[in-house]
């Protein structure tokens, strides 16, 4: 029988534990899934991490069979009620929900566990985890293919972590990330030394064009609100770890670049060789070009808006 707990919060939420069938020893990791509308997607994210022995759908009210399909596959499934304010999604489960297991891996509903990072997890949560963290690395799947050049290869983040040492940053000075009630732009804040894993991870975030245009012009609106809050002095969030910190400084640089657009499609398609990746090489690196003029003119509009405000 179903068993809701309501953790304390300010966004009305409930965790519904359905038992699992009965199957092999699992690895002591818990996934922590967030999901809205994920029924497309969820069935081979779930299998792929069905070695661990806690998984946790975060749903946001989904509309779809989100919620029926991980519970079928002995998922449990957290009801997240956002309220607009912090926190947002993620950063309230780690905080609330009763975990079973000290490590967690984040695992969004497009992206799959591959059987070599699998074997990875379950020797490290065996007892051979060190630290506070580990970042993993991800690969793009674009337009029927890995991406393994672009700027977009290798790609770290950390997702397997002690769930009490890690927060997703509030980027209080950015404003609204336009990602609604989840931490997509957000990076992890780690109390403790993080290692790297060899496994990699699966990433479908984007299954064709239209997909990533949409996308894109929702995170360009974002980014020109950060140079706008950039250009009137904002501070980036603290705690951030040293190489991001220094990639976010070298961005806030590029800002001021002309050209910009012309440069972005350069340094993605030569400096980091695009061109390697064939067909699917060129238009991602066109396509960034035209998100970087998207944000260029979106800021700029922005700059005008602010200007003329009586």
């Amino acid at each position: 029988m179903a068993q809701a707990i309501t953790p304390s919060s300010t966004s009305e939420a409930k965790l519904l534990s359905i038992p699992p069938e009965p199957m092999a020893v699992r690895a002591p990791i818990s996934v922590l899934i967030p999901a809205k509308n994920e029924a497309a997607n969820l069935p081979a994210c779930l299998a792929s991490c069905s070695f661990c022995d806690e998984v946790v759908v975060v749903d946001s009210g989904s509309t779809d069979a989100t919620a029926a399909i991980a519970a079928q596959a002995g998922a449990q499934v957290a009801d997240f009620r956002w309220d607009g304010r912090f926190p947002k999604k993620k950063n309230w489960a780690l905080a609330s929900l009763p975990w079973r297991n000290e490590w967690v891996f984040i695992l969004d509903a497009d992206e799959r566990i591959t059987p070599e990072l699998a074997a990875e997890l379950t020797a490290l949560a065996g007892g051979g985890a060190a630290g506070g963290g580990y970042y993993v690395n991800r690969r793009f799947w674009f337009v029927d293919g890995w991406l393994n050049h672009c700027g977009y290869y290798p790609s770290w983040n950390l997702r397997f972590f002690r769930h009490r040492l890690g927060r997703y940053e509030r980027a209080a000075s950015e404003g609204d990330t336009d990602s609604g009630d989840n931490e997509i732009h957000e990076h992890v804040n780690l109390e403790g030394p993080a290692g790297y894993l060899r496994g990699e991870l699966e990433h479908f975030a984007f299954p064709d064009i239209a997909t990533w245009v949409e996308k894109h012009n929702r995170y360009s609106s974002w980014e020109a609100r950060v140079q706008l809050a950039s250009s009137r002095g904002a501070e980036a969030p603290a705690g951030l770890e040293a190489g991001l910190a220094r990639k976010r400084r070298l961005r806030r640089l590029a800002w001021a670049l002309p050209f910009r657009p012309s440069l972005r499609f350069l340094y993605h398609y030569v400096w980091r060789a695009g061109f390697l990746d064939g067909y699917r090489g060129y238009v991602f690196c066109r396509l960034m070009a035209y998100y970087e003029f998207l944000s260029a003119a979106k800021a700029a509009e922005l700059r005008r808006a602010r200007r003329f405000q009586p």
